[in-house]
């Protein structure tokens, strides 16, 4: 396995009914819950439980910016994969997704979210991600 693939998961969905426009084509706000799914997946994949983290040390990791480009739509019943790949870990945590169609692998978007460290209850912006979820993420 390369380092692209340790830092990367995949997840396997289906276009549901009550994520469909009236087009029947997923609702491009519905695009960000999906690479929440990922980006979760991903962290448990990788032993990284923000929450317990919370919970141990009072650090969030709020998403101070996400962007997402759409290329081509998923329609209704449409298969689909949501990768999730760490890009950077060191003063924020930047995460890539690629959605593609799992019948032909038409890419359908991609985008990215950016979370930060802030301490608790200040919510105090932390310059750099803690030492322990940097690892964690491969940096």
């Amino acid at each position: 396995m390369d380092e692209q693939e340790r830092y990367s998961y995949e997840v396997t969905l289906k276009a549901a009914f009550f994520d469909l426009d009236p087009m029947q084509i997923v609702w491009h706000g519905h695009y960000l819950k999906y690479f929440d799914i990922a980006r979760s997946e991903l962290f448990d994949h990788l032993g990284v439980d923000l929450f317990a983290f919370y919970d141990r040390t009072q650090y969030a990791f709020p998403i101070i910016r996400s962007a997402v480009k759409h290329i081509h739509p998923i329609r209704r019943g449409d298969a689909f994969t949501c990768r999730a790949t760490v890009k950077d870990a060191r003063s924020k945590i930047v995460v890539a997704f690629e959605i593609r169609l799992v019948r032909d692998g038409t890419i359908c978007a991609r985008g990215s979210t950016e979370q930060v460290a802030v301490v608790s209850p200040e919510m105090e912006m932390v310059y750099t991600i803690p030492e322990e979820i940097r690892r964690a993420l491969g940096f």
